[in-house]
């Protein structure tokens, strides 16, 4: 037979076959793919990368705002400190109570009452009463708790500002740790560059061995400061990270440029907001009110007070609303009646505690004066400071952007000479640590600038953005 007519039969046979067969060399019709590495297959939906959360300067405040546990420590205190307002105003009001009781004696043969102080042997006592107290240490706590409350409310305040100032200083260093961190990527490229070029000057010819042994130990320098920048990076990420986020998030970047330009607000409008509106005053203002109540409130030891009593209700020797009347009476009589009573105190001696009492809200009342005298004038030397420091950050911002521009023209320049034979090593060196501490410069003064604006709020309450 022929080989020919022999490999006919055997494709028309074997596909027939095979269902049939356990050989190992039985090939399927069409190739089956095999799965692709773990490496390499498509991210399923429970492996998919998460989005990279883009954070604008207002999320980030409005995140700490939310999740900042010192700040929630001021809410609290100034929300405790109007529960106390709210409690001292209720009591100055009429309280009303009910109450019920029963009471006890032991009789005598004759069908009286052994204990006088009682009415009857079985005695049950249900009423609701109506007590109201007057005085004027009731009227000076409710003041005093008043302006606690808001010198507490002011505190809050304090902490939100300052808040927005830890905020802007580590939102904007994250800003300044990647703007470092590209610089230190460029001068590492430009330090391997130039060890390069030292090399191949010296198979020229050209150079001296000592200058590339030079470009390395620079080389290796830029390499090291790389490492650090990228750490900087991270370290400045997480303390973001920490500030803001309820939990550990490292997947977010910030949208707001370092380098935008943002004004800094005319000078008489600043001090004129500043003296508005200034929580520290307020805060220290409330203080003396309060004190001054709580002097109010010493002295009213001296004076007699007046307690006001209503019952309504039962009191009678069956707990009942009506009775059985008593022979020779017949059918029922009302339990049901009211009381009232009028109490009048008058203090004579208690050995000189009232007058204590005074001389300590004297005390406190005299140091907080001397506390808000001296916030006014922290007050009016900060205005001037910070809008100096605000100033200066900004008039230096732009001697920093022209530095690091001219210093990346001199780095290339020198560069050039150095290849062409016009300069030496220690140049080109000298060239590449200006460039890279000129851009630091300029990313940190810009960091300057935005914290100095963030504190000129601690004034005003207005933050100054793009």
């Amino acid at each position: 037979m022929q080989p020919t007519l022999i490999r006919v039969v055997l494709v028309a046979i074997l596909p027939a076959l095979a269902p049939f067969s356990g050989c190992a060399q039985q090939a399927p019709a069409s190739p089956v793919p095999k799965p692709a590495p773990a490496s390499q297959q498509a991210p399923t939906a429970a492996q998919a990368p998460a989005t990279t959360l883009r954070l604008t300067l207002e999320d980030a405040l409005n995140l700490a705002r939310k999740n900042s546990t010192q700040f929630h420590a001021a809410l609290t205190e100034a929300g405790l400190a109007r529960e106390d307002r709210v409690q001292a105003r209720d009591a100055l009001l009429p309280g009303v109570d009910f109450a019920t009781s029963v009471l006890y004696t032991q009789p005598n043969n004759i069908g009286g009452i052994k204990y006088i102080a009682n009415n009857a042997p079985h005695e049950y006592v249900s009423q609701g009463n109506v007590h109201q107290q007057l005085g004027l240490a009731a009227v000076a706590s409710y003041r005093s708790t008043a302006a606690l409350a808001a010198a507490a409310k002011a505190r809050a305040e304090v902490a939100s500002r300052g808040l927005v100032v830890t905020v802007v200083q580590n939102y904007f260093a994250v800003g300044a740790a990647d703007e470092k961190l590209a610089t230190a990527k460029r001068t590492a490229e430009e330090g391997e560059r130039f060890l390069q070029i030292t090399r191949d000057l010296e198979k020229g010819g050209e150079v001296a061995h000592s200058d590339v042994i030079k470009a390395e130990l620079q080389a290796q320098e830029r390499r090291r400061q790389l490492k650090e920048a990228q750490l900087a990076l991270l370290n400045a990420r997480l303390d973001l990270a920490v500030l803001i986020f309820p939990d550990f998030n490292e997947n977010f970047e910030t949208a707001d440029a370092l380098h935008a330009s943002v004004p800094l607000p005319p000078r008489d409008e600043f001090e004129a907001q500043a003296a508005r509106d200034n929580p520290d005053v307020r805060a220290a203002l409330a203080t003396v009110q309060a004190a001054s109540n709580e002097v109010l409130g010493a002295r009213s030891g001296y004076l007699p007070s007046i307690t006001l009593d209503y019952w309504y209700g039962i009191d009678a020797e069956h707990y009942a609303t009506y009775s059985p009347a008593l022979p020779p009476l017949t059918g029922r009589v009302s339990n049901l009646g009211s009381a009232a009573m009028a109490s009048l105190t008058l203090p004579l001696w208690n050995w000189g505690a009232t007058q204590s009492k005074v001389r300590q809200a004297e005390l406190r009342r005299d140091q907080a004066r001397r506390e808000l005298s001296f916030t006014e004038r922290k007050l009016l030397a900060e205005m001037r400071s910070l809008y100096s420091e605000a100033e200066t950050a900004l008039d230096e911002l732009g001697g920093f952007e022209r530095s690091a521009e001219l210093a990346a023209d001199s780095l290339r320049l020198t560069t050039l000479r150095y290849k062409n034979g016009e300069a030496t090593v220690l140049e080109v060196v000298d060239a590449q640590n200006t460039f890279a501490l000129a851009n630091a410069g300029y990313h940190d003064g810009a960091v300057r600038y935005r914290v100095a604006l963030a504190n000129l709020q601690t004034l005003t309450g207005v933050l100054t953005s793009p």
